[in-house]
């Protein structure tokens, strides 16, 4: 049976694989963490002949099990000429973040180099290149919380479902922290007056009552809520057109703090009114 929908989950060790199985496995999929390369086909045969009920499959596979790198170009190639559909999610994070995240947890890294946790860092990095490359999917976690982490992977799960109105998903962000890798449109509002050099603004974030009003007040806000909401009402249909069922829409300001949050604050609105199917998520609220 070809009706699966299957799921890789691979990557760095240290960069969410874990969290996102937990999520996958939260919104219904059967998830398998550690799966042998080797016994993946064996697997889906075994599920072809008699466990119907279960339709939706992900695995995790890395460097633990020491045959991945070996075997997985010609196993997900064979099963892919099999007609099974396989998607491939590959999560990454920076060096720094991966150190910072190992000292916290004291865990030995899967590959061991005798220069220490940097070099198996960085031998990892490398034989994981050329999956990566096929990746369908290269997510960067390097500047998301645990539970930003879920919620983007259910999003990603999500987005195949049917559904009469187009899925949005908001996002605030901090240039200075990098930008969202999904992304789909991005809009940049550090050309409105910055409420962080106003003293009584300064602590408080763009959920703030008092910096929404700072933020609206000015005429070039006002004037480009007009002409954006013009630009997303031409493009949606022409999006729903092509098939696209999902659509994530950055707002970026410096520190992602104060006008990308109000912002996108208030786009969150618009599109509750005319779309319903519509997502919100402040990446770097509380970095500044």
């Amino acid at each position: 049976m070809k009706d699966l929908n299957i799921i890789i989950i691979t990557g760095l060790s240290g960069s969410g694989k874990s969290t996102a199985i937990d999520a996958l496995e939260d919104v219904g999929y059967f998830c398998v963490d550690n799966m042998p390369i080797s016994l993946l086909p064996k697997f889906l045969t075994l599920r072809s002949g008699g466990v119907s009920e279960v339709q939706k499959l992900a695995f995790g596979m890395d460097l633990r099990q020491k045959q991945f790198v070996l075997k997985y170009r010609e196993i997900f190639h064979r099963l892919r000429e099999e007609g099974y559909h396989m998607e491939i999610l590959f999560l990454e994070a920076s060096e720094e973040i991966l150190l910072k995240r190992y000292s916290q947890t004291r865990r030995q890294h899967p590959v061991f180099e005798a220069g220490g946790l940097i070099d198996s860092i960085r031998a990892e990095r490398e034989q994981l290149k050329g999956i990566k490359e096929i990746a369908d999917r290269v997510i960067d976690t390097s500047n998301l919380t645990v539970h930003q982490l879920k919620d983007l992977i259910i999003q990603h799960a999500n987005r195949g479902i049917k559904t009469e109105r187009m899925r949005i998903s908001l996002l605030s962000f901090g240039f200075k922290y990098g930008i969202p890798l999904e992304t789909d449109l991005l809009i940049d509002v550090r050309f409105i007056p910055n409420p962080y050099f106003t003293p009584e603004l300064k602590s408080l974030n763009g959920k703030d009552e008092k910096v929404k009003k700072f933020v609206n007040k000015w005429p070039e806000t006002k004037e480009f809520f007009k002409r954006y909401f013009s630009l997303l009402e031409y493009l949606l249909p022409l999006y729903k057109k092509e098939g696209k069922s999902y659509l994530t829409i950055a707002v970026g300001c410096t520190g992602g703090k104060h006008r990308s949050v109000a912002i996108a604050e208030e786009i969150f609105l618009y599109f509750k009114d005319i779309n319903g199917e519509v997502t919100l998520t402040h990446r770097d609220i509380e970095m500044s």
